[in-house]
Parts: C-alpha cells; sequence; structure tokens
C-alpha cells in the first residue's frame, strides 16, 4: 500500500497499452471528476456516483470502484492509481501522486485537465515523439521533477525499446545538456546535416525525431524549452499542456485591489510626512551597519 511520501515503485506497474474506447472515456472521466470538484463535491463522493456513467464494455467503471474503495482506506487517490498499475500509467499515477505531497503547489484541478488532455491525445493518432513532448513539458511547466518523472515516463508502454532508453537519457543528462540540443541530436534533420559531410556518417544510435522536430529544436537552441514546446505546438500539432489559471472570483479579486490601495496608502502617507519634515526614519529600523558594536561605528 502507498503511503503519503512514499517514492512510487514503477518497476511494479504493468500498465498496457487500452483501446480507444478506454482513453475516450478516462478523458470523460477526468473532465467530469474535475468539473464536480470545482462544484466543491467531495472526491469520495465523486467516485462512488461518476462510475455509473461511464460506458460499460470498458474497464474504467470497476477501476473507479478500486478508486473509491482505496480513498476509504488510505485516503489517497495516487494509492489506487499506483495498485491500479495493469490499467493506469507510472505517469497518470505521478501526476496524482505530486498533488497529495506536502505542502504541494500542483493543484489536483491543474492535474486532472493534464490527465484530460493526454487521454484525449491517446484516443487519436498519438505518436511517441508527441507524447513525449508532452509529458517532458507538464513535467517542466509545473515543476514535477525530471528524475522521478522520467523514470515513470521511461516505463510507459506506449514506448518502445529504443524510446525507453532515450527517456533514461535525458534522465541523465537533462541537468546539464540543454533539451533542444537533446532533441536537435537525436533528428533526422541531425543526421541529413551530418550526411552532407560525410556520406558515411552512422549515428551511434537511431534518430527519435523527424527532420522538422530537428530544425525547430535547432532554431530554439540557448531559449527557453518553453519556446520549443510551443512552436513544435504551433507547427506540428503537438499536443497542449494545460496551464493553470489564477483564481478570478470576487472574493481573490477584492483582496488583491485592498492590497493595492493599503500600498498606496502608506505611499502617500510617506510622501505627505516628507513633505511636512515630519518623517520618522526610525520606524525603518537602523541599518546593520549603524547599529552599536557593528565594526563600522
Amino acid at each position: 500500500m502507498l503511503a503519503r511520501g512514499e517514492p512510487l515503485k514503477y518497476h511494479e506497474c504493468m500498465a498496457t497499452v487500452l483501446d480507444r474506447e478506454e482513453y475516450i472515456e478516462q478523458a470523460y472521466f477526468f473532465r467530469t471528476f474535475r468539473e464536480r470538484m470545482g462544484s466543491n463535491q467531495a472526491t469520495q463522493e465523486i467516485l462512488e456516483g461518476v462510475h455509473e456513467e461511464i460506458l460499460s464494455t470498458t474497464r474504467l467503471p470497476l477501476a473507479i470502484q478500486f478508486l473509491a474503495t482505496e480513498m476509504k482506506h488510505t485516503g489517497l487517490l495516487s494509492s489506487g492509481f499506483a495498485r491500479l498499475g495493469h490499467y493506469f500509467t507510472p505517469f497518470q499515477t505521478y501526476v496524482i501522486h505530486r498533488t497529495e505531497e506536502e505542502a504541494a503547489r500542483f493543484t489536483m484541478d491543474t492535474a486532472l485537465q493534464v490527465l484530460e488532455r493526454e487521454a484525449e491525445y491517446r484516443s487519436g493518432q498519438p505518436t511517441p515523439q508527441g507524447l513525449f513532448i508532452y509529458q517532458f513539458e507538464v513535467l517542466s511547466r509545473n515543476k514535477l521533477g525530471y528524475d522521478e518523472g522520467l523514470a515513470a515516463i521511461a516505463v510507459d508502454p506506449f514506448y518502445g525499446t529504443d524510446w525507453r532508453d532515450y527517456a533514461q537519457l535525458v534522465r541523465r543528462q537533462g541537468g546539464t545538456v540543454e533539451f533542444a540540443d537533446l532533441v536537435y541530436l537525436r533528428s533526422e534533420f541531425y543526421l541529413i546535416e551530418q550526411r552532407r559531410q560525410h556520406p558515411n556518417y552512422q549515428p551511434p544510435a537511431p534518430p527519435m525525431f523527424g527532420e522538422k522536430e530537428g530544425k525547430i529544436a535547432r532554431a530554439n537552441r540557448g531559449r527557453d524549452p518553453l519556446y520549443l514546446f510551443a512552436a513544435l505546438q504551433r507547427q506540428l500539432g503537438y499536443p497542449r499542456v494545460p496551464r493553470p489559471t489564477p483564481p478570478d472570483d470576487l472574493a481573490t479579486r477584492f483582496l488583491a485591489l485592498r492590497a493595492r490601495v493599503r500600498d498606496l496608502e502608506q505611499r502617500l502617507q510617506l510622501v505627505e510626512s516628507e513633505l511636512r519634515g515630519q518623517i520618522d526614519l526610525s520606524k525603518f529600523g537602523k541599518p546593520e551597519m549603524f547599529k552599536p558594536g557593528s565594526d563600522e561605528e
């Protein structure tokens, strides 16, 4: 059983590539789950009811019922995902797991959007290139941690051996080599460039990306990786990673406005006091260098 804060063991996960109808229902489940949480419904209540709406010819209703039971026993949604390693992927488990860590800034709302968008992509005509870039951007944009995150990606059943090796390469070198270079150097475009100069050139490892991906990656070397992701989405139709939206309710806007008014009032008081020659610098304390016992005194 997975306890809060316990690291996930991805080698134990035995997920397989599911039928298209499973991913369509997963996308519906994650979207409905998120919407009902936004309406202040309890997680347990949602899980106990939503399974009846899912297509019964899929395995998802049974998975949801198991999640509801696991929530009762552990209070953790990721525990159920981890124990259903034959159905949910390690990446799905990891995304949910990160929302349950102490002081987590990654919200369940964002996590469910991420999983919904991924399931929608898998239900279409996914490619290893598109899925890998999507998952990597999720880690990067939400600061979820590359080491554990790439370990989860590496054992995704969608990838073959070459892609698993590539994920491990990115995991090892991601902190020292730019991601744009890791894409460019493993692309068909790089291979074409090398063979123009050396016709007999043979790459030490097979290309993982096409010619267009390589061109885009080379154009983004030395830049923020988010620009690379955005270019791949614009040019090649790669899936877009959901971005967390700041709260825009009236209470939040009122608090922000009140804080700005308070700041303006304080500044105005300082200006008025200075004009009257009544400003009291003692309110701001003495700098360290002028305090008794300092070396500068």
